[in-house]
């Protein structure tokens, strides 16, 4: 199944990656691995996660305050967000419009 980002969370992860380097060095890296692992369980159990609107569900990530924000689609896994559990909940709202 092929997985695709929406501009957004790809800034988003971009953002978060640079943010964890920069406190310390590697510190980004086991980021992104912990969301790759987010989205392997996604792609296993796609219907486990909490669903926060009618077709969006958010999945943690294993040590870090984000959540893999993300709608199944027929042929593919499309993520919203990468999200930071404790900011601005609602952003990622308007991303969907005219997808």
């Amino acid at each position: 199944m092929d997985i695709e980002f929406l501009e957004p969370a790809v800034e988003e992860f971009r953002e978060a990656i640079s943010f964890y380097n920069s406190q310390n060095f590697g510190l980004g890296h086991e980021f992104a691995e912990e969301v790759k692992k987010a989205t392997d369980r996604i792609l296993q159990y796609p219907e486990a996660w909490f669903q926060i609107s009618r077709s969006v569900r958010r999945c943690p990530v294993n040590r870090f305050p984000f959540a893999v924000l993300y709608q199944m689609r027929k042929e593919s896994l499309l993520i919203v967000g990468i999200m930071h559990l404790h900011r601005e909940p609602d952003s990622w709202k308007d991303r969907l419009a005219g997808q």
